[in-house]
């Protein structure tokens, strides 16, 4: 019997930071070696075109998040590893499931609305009228819209049953699955539907603002994958933390050392409970530089020289062909099952 297929994606929007790695690479590796699935994972740069990137930005950043993928541990003998635009069929697949969507479903989805408001001031958004709301989607870029369009194609296109995914995401995935279930219902079975795969994958909050994610946007709260050992120590010096000198867990009242415990945590391994008792008693400053030195260690391989451009163009080239040929395969089969064969 076949294992299930799993397939997941990052968006090559810029360098990755230690959100990106404990949020989504770090699990893709141990899902990938966990031997369960049959993993598919690719670069999402049609995803990142919403972003507007420049050309040369681009294309700098494809290669990069793929030498990420292959620094981190992700095997092209174990997964398929693959560049999102390279896949023919896709963007044909794409438009068929649009005819199957309510544009007033795409426009309800929560992701959008805060996209469409992320260069509002805060005031701002919180005083929006439903006027001034409908007049900055109007203005929006489309592909924000149809973003759940293009994931629900990404994943039913390869048959993938489970899809590691935030709580953020399950209202895109459930997206995928209504579409899966619309097209099953009018041409007959032809889709699975995939499976959030919701895993202990931590969620980590800016340096500066722990109630914020960790987001490029905001480096100064951001610990990159090829920061240095000194810039990590400098940042974590200057990170925020509570009042009071108790090492606790308590995302209510602690929100700040929570999070920092919940970065060590997820780097050595260590239950939370654990690290409270070893620094029971003692400062921030000890507990910040001994995770430091954590973060540090565990990010070395992203310090060291990555793999060549040859060889990470040679692995996407390898991994595109692979997906391509189940892509052509379910094209085939979907556009038999709705005449256009």
């Amino acid at each position: 019997m076949s294992k299930p297929i799993l397939i997941s994606g990052i968006q090559p929007t810029g360098k990755l930071h230690l959100g990106n790695y404990l949020g989504a690479l770090k699990n893709f590796v141990e899902l990938q070696n966990s031997g369960k699935y049959r993993c598919y994972f690719f670069i999402a740069d049609f995803h990142a075109l919403t972003e507007n990137p420049e050309a040369k930005d681009l294309s700098a950043n494809i290669i990069n998040l793929a030498a990420d993928f292959l620094t981190a541990g992700l095997d092209p003998k174990k997964s398929i590893i693959f560049q999102q635009s390279q896949i023919e069929p896709l963007q044909e697949f794409k438009w068929i499931l649009s005819t199957l969507t309510p544009l007033s479903e795409l426009m309800r989805m929560t992701a959008f609305k805060e996209k469409v408001l992320q260069p509002l001031k805060p005031s701002e958004r919180e005083k929006i009228t439903k006027e001034k709301l409908e007049e900055t989607i109007e203005k929006s870029n489309f592909g924000l819209a149809e973003y759940p369009i293009l994931m629900a194609a990404d994943i039913l296109l390869y048959d993938a049953e489970f899809v590691p995914v935030g709580k953020d995401q399950l209202q895109h995935l459930e997206f995928a699955r209504t579409l899966a279930r619309k097209f099953n219902k009018k041409f007959g079975k032809t889709f699975v539907e995939p499976k959030p795969l919701l895993t202990d994958a931590s969620r980590i909050m800016s340096l500066d603002d722990p109630v914020k994610k960790m987001s490029k946007s905001q480096p100064s709260g951001c610990v990159f994958l090829d920061d240095s050992p000194k810039t990590i120590q400098e940042k974590l010096a200057r990170a925020v933390t509570d009042s009071g000198r108790e090492i606790k867990y308590d995302l209510k009242n602690k929100a700040a050392v929570s999070n920092l415990l919940t970065i060590y945590s997820a780097l050595s391994g260590k239950p939370i409970k654990i690290l409270e008792e070893k620094y029971s008693g003692k400062g921030y400053a000890e507990f910040k530089k001994d995770l430091a030195k954590v973060i540090s260690d565990s990010l070395k391989p992203f310090q060291k020289s990555k793999p060549q451009s040859a060889k990470i163009k040679s692995v996407l080239k390898a991994g595109a062909k692979k997906a391509g040929k189940q892509a052509q395969a379910k094209i085939k089969e979907i556009k038999k099952k709705i005449g256009l064969i």
